[in-house]
C-alpha cells in the first residue's frame, strides 16, 4: 500500500469517527428529550448501533481485530434490548 492510501484511510476513518461522535450526541439528545417511551428506546438502539460503528472504525484505525468481539457483543445486547422492549409493548397492549 502506498503512503497516500494509508493517509487517505486514516483521514476517512478519522472523519467517520467525528461524524459518529456528532450522531452519538444527537441520539443522546433524542434519548433525553424524546416525547415518548418508544422514541427513547429507538434512540437507545441507535446509540448501540453507533457504538458498534465507532468500535469498528477504531478497529480499522488501530488494526486490532480483537475489538470486533466487543462490537459483536454490543450489537447482540442492543438487539436483545430492542426485542425485550417490543415484547413489553405487546404485553402492554394486551393488558389494555
Amino acid at each position: 500500500m502506498s503512503l497516500y492510501a494509508v493517509t487517505l484511510l486514516e483521514g476517512a476513518v478519522t472523519l467517520a469517527l467525528a461524524m459518529s461522535g456528532l450522531a452519538l450526541f444527537l441520539a443522546f439528545f433524542r434519548l433525553v428529550r424524546g416525547p415518548s417511551l418508544p422514541d427513547r428506546v429507538v434512540a437507545l438502539d441507535l446509540i448501540g448501533v453507533i457504538a458498534v460503528g465507532v468500535i469498528a472504525a477504531y478497529d480499522i484505525l488501530t488494526e486490532q481485530p480483537v475489538l470486533l468481539d466487543a462490537a459483536t457483543v454490543v450489537a447482540l445486547v442492543a438487539f436483545l434490548g430492542t426485542v425485550a422492549f417490543a415484547h413489553y409493548v405487546e404485553r402492554r397492549k394486551q393488558d389494555e
